[in-house]
């Protein structure tokens, strides 16, 4: 237990350092922007603030749930996030922002459920697979439930767009089906399966084949589609080994799109060098490796799912944020978790920590 402990501690202690340093970039990223566009510099860290104090709260409020109820109402919450999702296809509710009807406007913030769906997925899917751990014979048709319930969230997040979300729960979804002894032939076929699939809906949406082409060569139209990913390689390039130095961004000021939402770990890279971004990224690979440690440490099943679950979505998203932000990727709307600006997303990648610190208590 004191093993336990002390994972738990190092990994709090790695979310608020990360939390910190979003907070920090976050307004060396947006300054400039702000200023332009709300007459001072740090809105959006007031706004990131809000956020921050929105996630505490729901991480704390989670202590109090006991873990029978989280598994119990799991089917019931995901069910709920699934259908608020889908109103925003609702042109009369949602808001559209960079050609995606993700989120729903309140207040004066914007909200987007996707973000939720995913921790309600996550522990719908530890709870699927903790009942199943202990039965010797498991059938395909056993997994339809989950495979039902994971094909409409996935028709109602590319609906409107959102491939990047679709990708890490789909992901998400097969590695804790192989830590679950799920047969690796059925994993290898349903990917297989996926194939076509994808390639059907990039055909499909002309902007998706673009993003491709694009990726594969971004100088073919270096002021059109290639721009953001150029501008992106520059300050990534620009920041040398040490960095031009935080707050001394060029690329800031007006070149890069998104500075401080998808792209900030660009800005990261161009003020603190390689030195900083080695950095950051030993930072995620320390909570990717405490995030494990403090799930085999579980002997319950639920518990042992729900914190592996949690551990690898944030990770895929942080794999899929620097992919794209370094050109290894196809541009896709996903920020860095606890560094990009976005209140949703750091809400959610909060809950999910106060799921990861619940089941890692002592009931």
């Amino acid at each position: 237990m004191q093993k336990t402990a002390k994972s738990l501690h190092i990994f709090l202690t790695l979310v608020a350092v990360l939390l910190l340093i979003g907070t920090i970039f976050i307004y060396s990223a947006s300054s400039v922007f702000a200023l332009e566009a709300h007459g001072t510099p740090t809105y959006f860290v007031h706004k990131q603030l809000v956020g921050l104090l929105l996630g505490m709260i729901a991480l704390f409020a989670i202590q109090f749930v006991s873990i029978a109820t989280l598994q119990k109402l799991s089917p019931l919450f995901l069910l709920i996030t699934i259908g608020v999702t889908g109103l925003t296809l609702l042109s009369s509710l949602s808001s559209t922002i960079h050609g995606s009807s993700r989120w729903f406007r309140i207040a004066g913030f914007s909200f987007q459920p996707s973000e939720i769906l995913k921790v309600a997925f996550v522990l719908y899917l530890a709870t699927f697979l903790a009942k199943r751990a202990n039965k010797r014979t498991i059938t395909l048709r056993d997994y339809f439930p989950l495979f039902t319930l994971l094909g409409v969230s996935s028709l109602i997040l590319l609906a409107q767009p959102d491939f990047g979300t679709t990708v890490t729960m789909f992901a998400t979804t097969f590695i804790l089906l192989y830590v679950a002894s799920f047969p690796l032939k059925h994993i290898l076929f349903a990917l297989g399966s996926l194939i076509p699939v994808a390639v059907a809906l990039v055909i499909a949406k002309p902007y998706r084949l673009q993003r491709i082409l694009t990726f594969w060569n971004p100088w073919r139209d270096p002021k059109g589609a290639g721009f953001q990913i150029i501008q992106s390689l520059i300050a990534i390039g620009s920041g040398g080994f040490w960095g031009v130095g935080i707050g001394q961004s060029k690329q800031k000021f007006f070149y890069l799109p998104m500075q401080h939402t998808d792209f900030i770990f660009s800005i990261i890279a161009e003020e603190t060098g390689f030195f900083g971004s080695i950095i950051l990224l030993a930072l995620f690979a320390s909570l990717l490796y405490f995030g494990i440690r403090l799930a085999t440490a579980q002997t319950d099943p639920f518990k042992f799912f729900a914190i592996l679950g949690c551990t690898v979505l944030i990770t895929f998203q942080v794999i899929i944020n620097i992919g794209v932000a370094s050109g290894l990727l196809p541009t896709k709307g996903m920020g860095l978790p606890f560094i990009s600006y976005g209140n949703t997303g750091l809400i959610a990648n909060i809950l999910m920590v106060g799921i990861i610190v619940r089941m890692s208590r002592r009931e």
